[in-house]
């Protein structure tokens, strides 16, 4: 079994995971500050109720899958990898609006949170499906960019779910240490870091995705002589060839092969590709650089000179 793959839907678990940890270790502090701890079970319950539509939403999706390859069989060769490269496209947008959102708005997390908290302990009814609705709807959000993330890599089969258990677990624990015991905890730097790290696997799934899309295209012109001319790269331009990619740009099978170690972690962590063609590396730079871009500049904010230092998370 290859665990490797578990690798980024763990660190995407444990950044989207820290992220619901933070927003329920403020509500919890809020409710401790204005005297009404007697809501603290909603927020329980809220996480608990977001964390199983999250898991009913990759249900629903596998339902959706085993369907149409059961319905139709004759195009599973097509299905299969088209389904995977939609998914790669939404998890690029989702992961890659997220990411820029996170960092524009952390400055502002903890009082916005504070004010929809204040609201709604004030409203005469409805006070504990307000606090529920906020923690449902913050766990919610991260689990169905989690679910798919791991959709986006559904013929790895079960193994990216358990790097995603593994996030989750390790995201609680972190929660613990910053609102429990009081740990003290540089939370911007560490979603700096997991920031460039999401960046790079979000990068990988441009590469991946269009990898799919060429596959699914190919498989279909193969089975109706119709859209053979979907493939507008023919065999006759190169002995390495793709359908709708172009000429090979990139081959390092020699030296790093994308099937063994360490180039299997590189392919399931960053995307790494011992082949890579025109269209792809077009992508990839692209992508990399407009995004890149946009988040370095969201995180260099300026700011007046102070000689205070950097504050961590602490207990509230």
């Amino acid at each position: 079994m290859n665990f490797s793959a578990a690798l980024p839907t763990f660190v995407i678990t444990l950044r989207e995971g820290v992220e619901a940890a933070l927003v329920v270790g403020i509500v919890l502090a809020c409710l401790k500050k204005a005297k009404a701890k007697q809501l603290n079970p909603w927020v329980y319950i809220g996480v608990v109720a977001g964390i199983v539509a999250s898991a009913l939403v990759g249900f629903l999706f596998s339902l959706v899958i085993q369907t149409l390859n059961t319905t139709y069989p004759q195009y599973a060769p097509v299905i299969e990898p088209l389904l995977e490269a939609v998914f790669s496209v939404i998890a690029i947008a989702l992961l890659s609006w997220m990411l820029i959102w996170m960092t524009q708005q952390a400055r502002s997390l903890k009082a916005e949170i504070e004010g929809n908290v204040t609201s709604v302990i004030k409203q005469d009814s409805g006070v504990a499906w307000g606090v529920f609705s906020l923690i449902f709807i913050a766990v919610l959000r991260e689990g169905f960019e989690t679910v798919v993330f791991i959709f986006a890599k559904f013929q790895q089969g079960l193994v990216p779910t358990l790097g995603a258990i593994g996030g989750l677990a390790a995201a609680v624990a972190i929660g613990f240490l910053l609102f429990k015991w009081g740990m003290k905890i540089n939370i911007r730097q560490f979603f700096q870091v997991m920031g460039v790290l999401l960046l790079l696997i979000v990068a990988g799934l441009v590469l991946g995705g269009l990898a799919n899309f060429d596959q699914a295209t190919a498989a279909f012109a193969q089975m109706n002589r119709q859209s053979e001319g979907l493939c507008f790269y023919y065999e006759h331009f190169a002995k390495e060839h793709s359908c709708i990619l172009g000429p090979m740009v990139w081959d390092t099978t020699q030296v790093l092969p994308d099937d063994q170690f360490p180039g299997l972690v590189l392919k399931a962590l960053f995307g790494y590709r011992a082949k890579i063609y025109l269209v792809q590396a077009v992508a990839y730079l692209i992508f990399l650089f407009v995004m890149s871009s946009i988040y370095f500049r969201s995180i260099v904010t300026p700011v007046h000179i102070s000689n205070k230092p950097t504050q961590s998370v602490q207990k509230p």
